[in-house]
């Protein structure tokens, strides 16, 4: 079990980066106004910065901050880049580091890096928006139901699933509209859990939830509208299926050299087999957000899981 007494002064100073200027900009918002309330009850003294406001790099360059808290979704914030600025300059940051965040990100990578951990992922086939695309060579990789996602963005945005050959066309339509690639996934029937990840040397996984979506599957508007999913928290699956999907989010955090915190996302079949879909380094923070409602239950507070991911965040890299 993860302490969370507070072991850093209060005194210390959170620089919050929110917003940016990715498809995800409006829930980076909303998970920036909970972590900010989450910091302040906390007792830290909390700047918040849009990233996509005018001047807000020389903000950022400028601050005397003791570590920045990124609460930046998609693009621009959750693959890297920002991650390499705060390096840059010298300053701690919540969250994994860069090459761990632009992996994440990348789903076609992600999944090489699962498949060489001995990590089950669903068969998939990547396609460029450039290239001319054979849909019966598709069909044969992955099945007449799979699922189409652009290959680097987040929050199941240009997410489709196919049902049947005559759907493959405008699915990649839609996918390509948002991403120059596109990856096209075999469809695992099953339960659709998450598992977040704690910690850096010594790791904790939170309880399995498991996700029942009001559409066909945990869209965007699944995620974040109210009531568009139910959140069973912890799922009901046997206690060595649990185990199994915790491990595989601790063996992906670990493989994609993510540090602090991630949230895997998986399906598990009729077997019991958990496979691994993708790993989100920068997990929600809004009210219907998994990974504060995975700390719930094992007692850590919204506040405390602020102030725990800032103590991580300034732990020794």
């Amino acid at each position: 079990m993860l302490d969370v007494r507070p072991c850093i002064p209060e005194e210390t100073k959170v620089l919050l980066l929110v917003g940016g200027k990715s498809n995800e900009r409006d829930i980076s918002l909303k998970s920036g106004e909970g972590v900010a309330e989450g910091l302040r009850a906390s007792g830290f003294p909390v700047t918040v910065v849009d990233t996509a406001a005018e001047g807000a790099l020389g903000r950022i360059e400028g601050s005397d901050c003791d570590v920045i808290f990124i609460c930046l979704h998609g693009k621009g914030g959750e693959d890297g880049t920002v991650q390499g600025f705060c390096e840059l300059l010298e300053k701690p940051y919540v969250g994994p580091g860069v090459l761990a965040s632009a992996l994440a990100m990348d789903k076609e990578r992600a999944k090489v890096i699962y498949g060489a951990n001995g990590l089950s992922t669903p068969e998939s086939i990547v396609l460029r928006r450039d290239e001319a695309h054979d849909f019966a060579a598709i069909i044969a990789a992955v099945g007449e139901k799979c699922v189409v996602k652009p290959t680097t963005e987040g929050s199941a945005i240009g997410v489709s699933i196919v049902h049947d050959p005559g759907e493959l066309e405008d699915a990649l339509q839609d996918a390509f509209a948002i991403d120059e690639s596109v990856l096209v996934e075999r469809y695992v029937e099953g339960t659709e859990v998450t598992v977040a990840v704690l910690g850096n040397g010594e790791l904790f996984a939170l309880p399995v939830i498991e996700i029942v979506p009001g559409n066909e599957f945990y869209d965007f508007e699944a995620k974040y509208a109210e009531g568009g999913s139910q959140h069973i928290c912890p799922a009901h699956i046997p206690d060595e299926t649990a185990e199994a999907c915790k491990r595989t989010a601790i063996l992906a955090h670990e493989a994609l050299g993510c540090r602090g915190v991630s949230r895997s996302d998986l399906i598990i079949d009729a077997s019991g087999t958990p496979w691994i879909l993708e790993t989100n380094t920068i997990p929600g923070m809004t009210s219907t957000s998994l990974l504060p409602d995975a700390a719930r239950a094992v007692g850590i507070g919204f506040p405390e899981l602020c102030r725990l991911m800032v103590e991580l965040a300034l732990e020794p890299r």
